[in-house]
């Protein structure tokens, strides 16, 4: 009889401890970038573990597709990534050598972020035909939309149906996370906006068109870009182009990626005695930029002190 019931108590332990071990189970989500990685840690909270693929120092339109990637992915629940063919050189690679079903686009773990935000919203997109003559030109528009926190609402917001649908058991909770998320943004916004307001309307320069968004939620005017086309090196009359319009407009600030080499920003900087910022083109790609909130306050007080320093 004491065998009987040990032999029924154990497998009673063994049930609650496979159960306990279930419900435990988190979401193994990827993204691509560093910046959707933070937002997703925000709204997944312990309920998933996140990776990111590329590094804040990396530009991430250019990266290897290397076998250790492919494997990161195949135990993939989700992958989180950009779109608007930022990431179109490497990831269909990535997910291909994957072999991860789940995750290829049209599967259940696939989610392309920009599709959170309105046609209307993205900007530059290109008119007519693109060809490599008009230099790096995403057909789609510019991929680098998370420089304006709005939209990190309504990708969060993405995510926050994503994970519950992945994972129905923990949906409230999911959105408790994204509503705290949703809510601090939205207070830091109103804090963000208040602090740029003395400098909108200020035109820049910038060597390439990465700061599109953040440019057109601070009110800010990009007059012209040192790069003659997107990802095509300055020539020396182009150069000398942008600092005679500089100087006849008596622009003071010059705004380059840290992922770009700053030597011909800083040519331009120098003879027109403007400030150069090096903005972290990502979360983590300097040391004020450890996460998203963190990374959208760093440059907005860098741009703000520049212009009123200057």
């Amino acid at each position: 009889m004491k065998t009987k019931r040990f032999i029924l108590l154990l497998s009673a332990l063994m049930c609650f401890a496979f159960t306990a071990n279930l419900s435990a189970k988190k979401l193994n989500v990827v993204a691509t970038l560093p910046s959707l990685a933070s937002i997703a840690e925000n709204v997944g909270g312990n309920l998933i573990q996140i990776s990111s693929i590329t590094k804040g120092s990396q530009d991430a339109h250019y990266l290897e597709a290397k076998p250790s990637y492919m494997l990161k992915l195949n135990k993939a629940d989700l992958l989180i990534y950009s779109g608007l063919e930022l990431e179109i050189g490497w990831l269909p690679l990535l997910i291909q050598g994957s072999r991860n079903n789940q995750i290829i686009v049209g599967g259940k773990g696939n989610l392309n972020a920009s599709i959170a935000l309105q046609s209307n919203s993205i900007l530059e997109k290109p008119k007519g035909e693109v060809d490599r003559s008009m230099g790096d030109v995403h057909p789609s528009g510019n991929p680098h939309y998370l420089l304006d926190p709005r939209n990190a609402l309504l990708v969060a917001d993405l995510m926050n149906q994503k994970f519950s649908a992945l994972d129905p058991a923990n949906q409230n909770a999911y959105q408790q996370n994204y509503e705290t998320f949703k809510h601090k943004l939205e207070q830091k916004i109103t804090e963000y906006e208040q602090k740029f307001a003395p400098v909108k309307g200020r035109e820049v320069v910038c060597y390439h068109p990465h700061w599109s968004y953040l440019l057109n939620w601070m009110n800010l005017i990009p007059v012209t870009y040192i790069e003659p086309r997107p990802g095509i090196p300055p020539t020396p009359k182009h150069k000398k182009e942008t600092i005679e319009l500089m100087q006849a407009k008596k622009i003071k600030v010059v705004i380059i990626s840290s992922w770009k080499e700053p030597s011909k920003a800083l040519e331009v900087a120098h003879a027109t005695n403007a400030e150069l910022l090096i903005l972290p083109g990502e979360v983590q790609a300097d040391n004020d930029s450890n996460d998203y909130f963190s990374w959208i306050e760093s440059m907005v007080n860098k741009i703000v002190t520049a212009y009123l320093t200057k």
